[in-house]
């Protein structure tokens, strides 16, 4: 029998594949199947479906709690972006009364400190990242542009604090994913864990995502041109 996917011969994309977390959530639920056995275990006698019944409650108070982790987790985040947000923002004020910022800078600046109107957190948090990171490429493009800029002591701490803030995000971003990911899973856990889901009107949740301006950054050249002269 040949192999399902052979690297020699299959097709082969010159041009790769990128991939995009799906701001989606989708919600928990549960068929006839699973009231059906909920029924049979109570049929069966008393202590089946008691014992399934104990099952559903302390699969509910995990769930429960899990969702607190992912909320704490969440909040780091937010207290991390806060921050940052502080800093970029008095960065930019800097930057503006030497040299004029783009106006996209300015506006994702006012975007940041005004705060995203948006009921839904997760995809609110993923918003503020990205206003942060158009806010940090237009002043590192002004650096550029003008490198005396960065002798200003002001300006110098500043974008020191932006590159800490940076680090701890991602810290705490792998973290908030993991226990995004032990959510989405658990949830799905069928019959106790899913049913109590289905019931409670649970959703996956949006894992917190990197913006299309840091994929950009990462696709572009860092060390200049290799080429032969």
């Amino acid at each position: 029998m040949a192999n399902g996917l052979d690297e020699l011969h299959d097709y082969v994309n010159p041009n790769g594949n990128d991939v995009n977390v799906i701001e989606k959530k989708l919600p928990v639920k549960v068929g006839i199947g699973s009231t059906i056995f909920e029924v049979i275990l109570w049929i069966c006698g008393i202590f089946p479906g008691l014992i399934f019944l104990f099952m559903k409650i302390k699969a509910g108070v995990y769930l429960r709690q899990l969702e607190q982790k992912i909320q704490a987790n969440a909040s780091q985040i937010d207290n991390y972006l806060e921050q940052r947000v502080v800093v970029l923002s008095n960065c930019a004020q800097l930057v503006d009364k030497s040299i004029k910022l783009d106006k996209e800078v300015m506006i994702a600046v006012a975007k940041a400190r005004g705060g995203v109107k948006d009921n839904d957190a997760d995809v609110a948090r993923n918003q503020t990242s990205q206003d942060l990171n158009v806010i940090n490429r237009g002043l590192a493009m002004t650096f550029e542009r003008y490198p005396d800029l960065q002798s200003h002591a002001d300006i110098r701490e500043a974008m020191q604090q932006n590159s800490y803030l940076q680090k701890e995000i991602t810290a705490a971003r792998d973290i908030y994913n993991d226990s995004v990911y032990q959510w989405n899973k658990d949830i799905q856990a069928w019959p106790t864990k899913m049913i109590v889901a289905a019931k409670n009107g649970y959703t996956t949740r949006v894992p917190f995502s990197t913006s299309f301006e840091v994929k950009k950054q990462a696709r572009g050249t860092f060390f200049g041109d290799n080429e032969e002269k």
